[in-house]
C-alpha cells in the first residue's frame, strides 16, 4: 500500500468559529497542525501519496503543506464543490489514485487521534483478501456511535445504529474511522451526490456478500469532535500517549516551543503545550493544557485542562479549568472560569467578575 486518502472537514469540533480564527485541522496540537500528525503517521506506515479530500478552506492546507515533499510526502488537494458525505468525498478524489483495482487504498478521518498499527491493519486486509478492512475499537459505552458486530475469524456482521436500549448493545465494538479499501470499491461509489460509507456503502456491500473485514485495535483512540477532547489529545501526544513522529521534541510532562517564556518557579506539568511567542508568569500552575502562540498567562495563575487562544490574556491569580479561551480574548485577573465556558476571540472580561459556584 503507497497511498491513502485523508477525509479532512465535515462536523469538525466547536473550537471553530468560536474561539480560534485557524481552520481547526490546523489549530496546533502538541506544537504543529493537528493533520502534520495524521501525514507523518501515514508516511511512517509506508504511504507516499495522500489525497486531502476537503469540504472547506483547502486554500489554507495547501499553503502549508504543500506538495508534501518536506513530510516526505505527494500531497494532492481535492476541494468539494457541495458537500458529499463521507462515501462522497471518497468518490469524489478516485480520479486522483494511482493503484490498479484490487490495490489496498488506505482512508483515514482527520477528526480522530489514534494509535492504530497501520500496517497491521493493511496486513489483514490482504491476508483475508476483504473488499474493505476497518478498523474497530472497543468502548465502555458505546450508545453514543453505530455499532460494528463481527463473528469469530473479524468478518463484519452488521452495522448497527445507535443502540437505543441495553438489549440493543450487542457489542462493545465501534466504526474507528480508519479503513483499507480495494480500488475497485471506491471505483463503485455512487460518483456526484452525497453518499455516507456508514449508512449507505457499507450496509449495501455487506447485503451484496461483499468480505468486510473487522481488525479489533484498542490502542489509542480519540474523537476530537469537542474542545476537551482536542485539548486532552494535544496533552496526550505530549505525553507520549497517543504516538506521533511529528511532535516536535520529546515526549515528557510539557513541551515548551522555541520563543516562549516560561518563568523559572511556573510548573508545567500534563503534557501541557506552550505555544512560540507565549509568556508564563511566575507561580503560575498549568496542567494539561495547550496554550497558543503569543498568549500571555500572568503570575499566580491556575489553569487546568483548558484551551488558551493565540494572543489572549490570563490575569493574574485567575483560575481555569476545562475552558475554552478565544484568540485574543482578555480574562482579567482574579476570576474563576470552570467547566463548559467558552470565551468569544477578543472578547474582555474585566478583573474579579466572574466566579463558580455549586451552590450546593
Amino acid at each position: 500500500m503507497t497511498e491513502a486518502i485523508l477525509l479532512v472537514g465535515g462536523r469538525g469540533t466547536r473550537l471553530r468559529p468560536l474561539t480560534v480564527r485557524t481552520p481547526k485541522p490546523m489549530v496546533p496540537a502538541a506544537g504543529v497542525p493537528f493533520l502534520t500528525h495524521q501525514l507523518a503517521r501515514a508516511r511512517a506506515a509506508g504511504v507516499e501519496h495522500i489525497v486531502l479530500a476537503t469540504s472547506y478552506l483547502a486554500e489554507v492546507f495547501e499553503p502549508y503543506f504543500g506538495d508534501g515533499s518536506s513530510l516526505g510526502l505527494h500531497i494532492e488537494y481535492v476541494t468539494e464543490e457541495e458537500p458529499l458525505g463521507t462515501g462522497g468525498a471518497i468518490r469524489n478524489v478516485a480520479s486522483r489514485l494511482h493503484s490498479g483495482p484490487d490495490d489496498p487504498v488506505l482512508i483515514f478521518n482527520g477528526d480522530i487521534l489514534t494509535g492504530l498499527d497501520i500496517r497491521a491493519l493493511v496486513a489483514t486486509h490482504e491476508t483475508t483478501g476483504a473488499d474493505v478492512s476497518l478498523h474497530l475499537t472497543r468502548v465502555e459505552d458505546p450508545r453514543a456511535f453505530g455499532l460494528v458486530p463481527t463473528d469469530a475469524t473479524g468478518r463484519v456482521t452488521a452495522f448497527l445504529e445507535k443502540p437505543q436500549s441495553p438489549e440493543e448493545i450487542v457489542t462493545d465494538q465501534i466504526n474507528a474511522g480508519a479503513y483499507v479499501f480495494r480500488r475497485s470499491v471506491v471505483d463503485s461509489i455512487p460518483a456526484g451526490r452525497p453518499v455516507s460509507v456508514e449508512r449507505e456503502t457499507f450496509p449495501e456491500l455487506l447485503a451484496t456478500g461483499a468480505h468486510l473485514q473487522g481488525m479489533v485495535d484498542s490502542t489509542y483512540w480519540l474523537d476530537l469532535g469537542t474542545p476537551q477532547a482536542f485539548v486532552r489529545g494535544s496533552a496526550d501526544l505530549v505525553l507520549g500517549r497517543a504516538p506521533s513522529p511529528a511532535v516536535p521534541g520529546r515526549c515528557g510532562d510539557r513541551l515548551v516551543l522555541p520563543t516562549a517564556v516560561v518563568a523559572p518557579d511556573a510548573k508545567l506539568t500534563g503534557g501541557t503545550v506552550v505555544g512560540e511567542g507565549a509568556r508564563i508568569g511566575e507561580g503560575a500552575r498549568i496542567t494539561g493544557s495547550t496554550v497558543l502562540a503569543g498568549a500571555v498567562v500572568e503570575p499566580g495563575a491556575v489553569v487546568t485542562d483548558s484551551f488558551v487562544g493565540a494572543g489572549a490574556h490570563i490575569g493574574e491569580r485567575t483560575v481555569l479549568a476545562g475552558a475554552v479561551i478565544g484568540d485574543g480574548a482578555v480574562v482579567g485577573p482574579d476570576n474563576e472560569l470552570r467547566e463548559g465556558v467558552r470565551v468569544w476571540c477578543d472578547a474582555r472580561i474585566p478583573g474579579a467578575t466572574l466566579r463558580f459556584s455549586s451552590d450546593q
